[in-house]
């Protein structure tokens, strides 16, 4: 017999993930209930583990499904390149989307064209959600919950990485960590120089004296590269290294050896791909600059052993400092997965990246970061760390001793759980499981659990091609980061006659000269107002005290010497330190309007006018999850603080739905139970007095068969047995329709009551989305007695003429 498909309202529930189906071993086949598992439980930790083909990669992919349609936002390291198929999400689910993934071969193995293959997998794959209650509208909203992105490490096939362009510094609770801040600095310096090609153990002079050099630079708070590394290396800094004196300890002649090593690496062409891209920014990567969660898969399948090792060792260390700045809370933040840990978590060697991981598994749940390790190969596993996992889904294993590490790691985990461990049972489904199929343990449900895992929302390809990941890359049409011209209003090209000479301004008023981005000839001056202003924010209900340093360059009123300061290009703030005291040379000037002191001196006041009116601090606040976002935070920082706020809130309200309906739910159950017992026993009774009355007729009749129908008085107390038996039948029914109508009244309480509690869920689920869409401006004026003017100058910025003969800006 089919099972029923489920429907959304079996398995769209609050911070449920669905999985699967649960899974009866002895028939192979999956049974009715879903195996739905609560994301909470992640914060514990998760091991996976299954022989290629066991449908490890479907349910982590699964999982991650799950996780994004939640709005849990990922980073997921993929030394494989599997997991990238989460890109593969078609939600008109026809032939023609997935076409473009069809390998043209093995369409011709199986004797079909390309086109045939395509429109059979988009039939297979449509059927295959279907029978898992799924359909392209949950693929359309996954799309819509999250953005996954490819990166690509060292490579420019996905969007890169930049891991070698800036050691950036840790914040100060990490510096403050010995422990932690020492580790990262050997992670650190253990991959720059496997990168050069260095061999170096942590005891080495080599890697000391790196790490010095990066314990001074980021103790000050000072990023390193790879060029100011090297120049650290020849001139360190310091005189001392321990006890010894720095020529002692690594002669100059030997510094130089190493310092050519590492600035080799500095100029190899296959290590520039490592300084381009992206910097390695763990809020960036958990979310998307509006704020959306992202999937990010960080692709390193392309790699080298060594550079792996060298990435996820970064990666980790950067996840820790990140995770080192979030507030504590009981609430799934975000996951960080690694689909094959075979090699970077072994029981016996410390390789760079053991330290980083032993660390998460051990204090990411205070952060609500949960962390999911999968392998292919348990024996090399490192199972009193992975101790720490409080879920372990277990697939199909390739060998016996496989199955036996798996089973000794297992009942480690039980026992430090305080949980019992039936090894004989464990031992007899582990070698039991087929493909999709899983044996879950996890430490806060009741026992073990076999289910099948469902059907991937994303197609699932295979590793995909270098062309097929950059075909997929998102289009580069963000706007440049750099800065835009400065507006100029007094612009009719009226250039002084002199081109040498420079327009007399009163030896009062202070002028500023902007640099040019090249050298050289040609350029013209033409002129604004350059100011650096302070503002002053305050506002005591919010808990508001911030000051903010604006620098701007306006244009003149056109014929005026009037600023028009709304029109005004804010700056840099380190811009004011490049700026000159005299013009470039042979350069040439724009007349400026007429400008006296007393005119300069109207600038500050209609500056201050300018800032208290029109230069409003603009946060933005959810009053639901009671977040504010902070001065200069990115947008997606404040989003991932309220989505956070958000689910923490949902928890709280689903954990009071629990505790209100979850008694009331159980006390049913409970006398539904007895009732059912009951009625059983009164059915039984009704049996067996229809049996005990038909004995009593039999042996009556027969009697007076045997009498020959005369009433002996045997007979006659027979006759009046078989009377009393039947309105005892009588009573026995009675007594059953009486408890089947309990039965019946207490099946219509349960319904009412799941079906109130469903309401309430529900209700809350609607709650919580409007909450994470409401979010409003917060406008705060500067206070207007605290705004500081301090520095206002002519500003003068330099212009070139462009292949058309206009001027265009030069800086």
């Amino acid at each position: 017999m089919s099972l029923p498909v489920p429907r959304p309202d079996d398995f769209e529930k609050l911070g449920i993930f669905y999985l699967g189906r649960g899974y009866d071993l002895e028939a192979r086949t999956p049974t009715e209930p879903l195996f739905l598992y609560e994301s909470k439980h992640l914060l514990t930790h998760a091991l996976c583990v299954g022989m290629t083909g066991s449908g490890k990669t479907g349910l982590l992919i699964g999982l991650l499904e799950e996780a994004a349609i939640d709005g849990i936002p990922a980073i997921v390291l993929d030394p494989k390149g599997d997991l990238a198929n989460l890109l593969l999400t078609f939600p008109s689910l026809a032939p023609e989307a997935f076409r473009p993934f069809i390998d043209a071969d093995e369409a011709a193995q199986k004797g079909k064209t390309p086109d045939a293959l395509a429109a059979d997998v988009a039939t297979f794959w449509r059927d295959g959600l279907a029978a898992s209650g799924q359909d392209g509208a949950r693929i359309q909203r996954l799309r819509d919950a999250c953005e996954v992105t490819v990166y690509t490490p060292g490579s420019s096939a996905g969007v890169g990485l930049s891991l070698l362009g800036s050691f950036e510094a840790p914040g100060s609770t990490v510096i403050e960590d010995a422990e932690t801040f020492g580790g990262m600095i050997e992670g650190a310096v253990s991959g720059v120089l496997a990168l050069a090609g260095v061999e170096a153990e942590p005891r080495s002079r080599e890697h000391v004296l790196l790490s010095q050099i990066f314990a001074a630079a980021w103790s000050e708070g000072r990023a390193l590269d790879l060029a100011t590394l090297v120049q650290s290396i020849q001139k360190p800094g310091f005189d001392r290294v321990g006890a010894l004196d720095l020529e002692t300890f690594f002669p100059a002649k030997d510094r130089g050896a190493l310092a050519l090593a590492v600035n080799a690496l500095l100029a190899s062409p296959s290590a520039a791909a490592w300084a381009r891209g992206e910097s390695l920014d763990v809020a960036k990567l958990l979310r998307a600059p509006n704020g959306k969660p992202r999937v990010a898969i960080l692709s390193i399948a392309h790699l080298s052993d060594a550079q792996r090792m060298f990435f996820t060792t970064r990666l980790l260390d950067a996840v820790i400092a990140w995770m080192r700045r979030q507030s504590g809370t009981s609430s799934l933040r975000a996951l960080l997965m690694m689909d094959e840990i075979f090699g970077y978590f072994p029981p016996t060697a410390a390789p760079p990246s053991k330290r980083p991981m032993l660390t998460l598994l051990k204090q990411a749940r205070a952060f609500g970061l949960g962390i999911v390790l999968a392998t292919q190969n348990p024996v090399d596993l490192d199972y009193k760390g992975l101790a720490n996992c409080g879920t372990w889904f277990l697939g199909r294993l390739q060998a016996e001793r496989d199955k036996m590490r798996v089973l000794d790691g297992l009942e480690g985990a039980n026992v430090a759980a305080g949980h019992g461990f039936d090894r004989a049972t464990m031992d007899t489904w582990l070698s039991g499981l087929g493909n999709r199929v899983f044996l879950c343990n996890n430490v806060h449900a009741g026992g073990p659990v076999l289910f099948q895992s469902r059907h991937t929302l994303s197609y699932l390809r295979g590793p995909l091609t270098r062309e097929q990941i950059a075909a997929l890359k998102p289009s580069k049409d963000e706007p440049s980061a750099g800065v835009k011209p400065v507006p100029t209003a007094n612009s009719n090209g009226n250039v002084n006659a002199n081109g040498n000479s420079r327009p007399a301004v009163h030896g009062d008023v202070e002028e500023v000269f902007f640099p040019a981005r090249v050298e050289g000839p040609g350029i013209v001056y033409r002129p604004g107002v350059f100011a650096m202003v302070k503002l002053h924010y305050v506002q005591a209900k919010k808990q508001l005290d911030h000051w903010e340093s604006l620098a701007l360059m306006a244009p003149f009123l056109a014929a005026s010497a009037d600023v028009d300061w709304p029109n005004a290009t804010t700056m840099t703030a380190t811009f004011a330190t490049t700026c000159r005291r005299e013009p470039a040379a042979d350069a040439r000037f724009e007349l400026p309007p007429a400008i006296t002191v007393a005119k300069a001196k109207t600038w500050q006041k209609s500056l201050v006018a300018h800032a208290y009116q029109a230069r409003p601090l603009v946060l933005l606040e959810s009053a639901e999850a009671s977040v504010l976002s902070r001065p200069g935070e990115a947008p997606a920082e404040f989003h991932a603080r309220v989505a956070h706020g958000i689910r923490e809130l949902r928890d709280e309200r689903v954990a009071a739905l629990e505790k209100k309906y979850g008694p009331k739910l159980a006390a049913l159950e409970e006398k539904i139970r007895t009732a059912e017992g009951k009625l059983q026993k009164e059915q039984a009774d009704v049996a067996a007095q229809r049996t005990n009355t038909a004995v009593t007729l039999g042996s009556s009749f027969f009697g007076m068969l045997l009498g020959r129908g005369v009433a002996t008085a045997a007979n006659v107390n027979r006759a009046g047995a078989v009377a009393r038996q039947a309105q005892r039948a009588s009573r026995e029914k009675d007594d059953v329709a009486r408890v089947e109508e309990a039965l019946r009244v207490l099946y219509e309480k349960r319904t009412a009551l799941q079906t109130e509690a469903e309401g309430e869920f529900q209700k809350v689920q609607r709650e919580v989305d409007a909450a994470a869409r409401a979010t409003a401006e917060l406008r705060i004026t500067p206070r207007k007695a605290d705004i500081t003017v301090e520095r206002i100058a002519l500003g003068w910025v330099p212009f070139r003429a462009g292949a058309n003969g206009a001027l265009e800006a030069a800086w």
